[in-house]
């Protein structure tokens, strides 16, 4: 499996994760690393970033995970917990980690972190892999 080329693949084909400066950095089956800058746009009224920004890193990065096995697959649960603020400027990470690959249904966690290594919060993450391969890879 290229997993350059799916990382290519999610790194260009990904409008809503461009339009929010959601860059996949490192990608394996189980594993997936994207980073973020928070940017003016990515804060809330209380000037820290909307909940949305770490939520769509976590599930950014779990659902790249799952695609570094080569198939489709949609969304079947999704929680995040909280702990932590970041601030305008800094560089977010969000990591996921398979915690169990089944047939057809799979579950990630993320751990989300800030520039000094601060976790900022954890999100679990249950995908249903559909019978259809990535476009690149039909």
């Amino acid at each position: 499996m290229d997993y350059e080329k799916i990382r290519n693949y999610r790194n260009k084909r990904n409008p809503y994760a461009q339009s929010h400066g959601i860059y996949l950095e490192e990608l394996r089956p189980g594993f997936a690393k994207v980073v973020k800058t928070v940017q003016p746009e990515d804060l809330n009224p209380l000037n820290v970033p909307h909940g949305g920004v770490y939520f769509t890193m976590a599930d950014n990065a779990c659902g790249s995970a799952m695609a570094a096995y080569g198939y489709m697959a949609v969304t079947l649960n999704a929680s995040y917990n909280f702990f932590k603020s970041a601030r305008l400027g800094d560089a977010l990470t969000a990591e996921a980690h398979e915690l169990r690959h089944g047939k057809t249904v799979s579950t990630f966690e993320a751990r989300i972190t800030g520039p000094d290594g601060t976790l900022l919060g954890t999100g679990t993450f249950t995908f249903f892999q559909l019978d259809q391969k990535l476009p690149e890879f039909e």
